[in-house]
């Protein structure tokens, strides 16, 4: 499949892997990215046996851009990757996220546990010991996550230095060209920045995890820190594994091979 709908808007999304392909790997991208993130990972996968969605989510796909903040909230952005299972015929996937993408995989593993197998973790530490980190140096990382609440500004201010922005975080140059081709336009980072703006209208918190959940995390990431990191795990009951890394933020793009390894491991019955 290329495309799914829900409530009206059309997904672009990239479903690959064998045709007999029997366990699926549900991939969502990050802030600003987009379903390329995972071209280094879906080939390891692929040769597993696992089919990949991987869709371009809410704000990222051209036909899925609605307006104002409310229609970005995080269970919005869960009923999409539900409704992408649903449409794709996957009664239960291996939920795999980075960043952003990574909050909507802690939102559906603890909202929807029966649609998934597994989840992976890039990054993005477990919401509420995201927001307990915030009391302490979490917040002077995440600055940013309040300017974006101003309107238009943020979309001028970050795609003028989108290209600054990448290098600054350590993204190969490679994965820079990419996007910033396409995020070098304001009206390409409305949607996706609209994903902060929504925060405040969300109105059910994530609770405890109990699926086999692993969460890797890279020492060097500017924007996500060793609190956040560290007491994610006082939010999942049953099987955990935490990953540290001596890498940065972009780990789909950097640790392709370590990330394939660890979205295998649930599959494939290690621990």
């Amino acid at each position: 499949m290329e495309r799914f709908t829900r409530d009206g808007l059309v997904f672009e999304v990239a479903d690959g892997g064998p045709a007999d392909a029997r366990v699926a790997a549900l991939l969502l991208h990050g802030f600003p990215q987009d379903a390329t993130a995972w071209a280094g990972v879906v080939p390891a996968l692929h040769a597993a046996g696992l089919r990949t969605l991987a869709p371009h989510q809410r704000g990222y796909s051209p036909g899925a851009r609605p307006g104002g903040r409310r229609a970005y909230r995080l269970e919005e952005l869960a009923a999409d990757a539900i409704a992408l299972l649903d449409a794709a015929g996957v009664e239960r996937a291996h939920v795999v996220g980075h960043d952003w993408g990574a909050g909507v995989a802690w939102a559906l593993a603890a909202w929807h546990h029966e649609r998934v197998a597994s989840l992976v973790a890039l990054s993005t530490p477990h919401p509420a010991a995201f927001t307990r980190a915030m009391l302490g140096s979490q917040a002077f990382r995440s600055w940013y996550m309040l300017a974006f609440q101003l309107p238009g500004l943020p979309e001028r201010a970050v795609a003028g230095r989108i290209g600054d922005f990448y290098r600054s975080t350590d993204l190969p140059e490679e994965h820079v060209e990419r996007y910033a081709g396409r995020f070098s336009r304001p009206g390409e980072l409305n949607g996706p920045l609209n994903w902060y703006r929504a925060l405040p209208f969300g109105r059910r918190g994530v609770g405890r995890i109990r699926v086999p959940t692993t969460y890797v995390w890279g020492r060097r990431d500017p924007a996500l820190g060793r609190a956040a990191a560290e007491r994610t795990a006082e939010n999942v009951v049953g099987d955990y594994r935490f990953v540290e890394l001596d890498a940065g933020h972009w780990l789909p793009e950097t640790h392709p091979e370590t990330v394939a390894r660890e979205i295998l491991q649930p599959v494939e019955g290690r621990t």
